[in-house]
């Protein structure tokens, strides 16, 4: 597996299949795993296509695994960055990190993908 982020709330790492383990630590981690859970959950089911799937989910080791969404994107015009977080909204999700390392580039199909929902907000009426 590669190693591709190291944080105090997060290790991120790619499988060689192209999977993406999350592991959640330091500061309110049990919360920030369960809200991405729900989040992601949530998002499937409104059949938001730009996002990562969750496939296994290890509330023992606060640990997810999804599907790979592309790579990071290195530049990124601020009209766009805005836009891709608000195609979220009519999901019912307002993502509540809407930085550019959030975003990805999934090649297969050319599109931009949103990341780490660990912050996301479920609006009230998509519950």
């Amino acid at each position: 597996m590669l190693q591709v982020k190291d944080t105090l709330r997060a290790t991120v790492r790619l499988s060689f299949d192209g999977r993406v383990e999350k592991c959640y630590h330091g500061p309110d981690a049990p919360a920030r795993f369960d809200n991405e859970v729900r989040v992601l959950r949530h998002l499937e089911k409104r059949g938001c296509h730009f996002v990562p799937r969750l496939l296994e989910v290890d509330p023992a080791k606060l640990r997810i695994v999804t599907t790979n969404c592309g790579t990071r994107v290195d530049h990124l015009d601020e009209e766009r960055r805005v836009s891709l977080f608000a195609e979220l909204l009519p999901f019912g999700v307002r993502h509540d990190d809407p930085d550019q390392r959030n975003v990805t580039y999934r090649q297969s199909d050319g599109r931009f993908c949103l990341i780490d929902f660990e912050f996301a907000t479920l609006l009230p009426d998509a519950k």
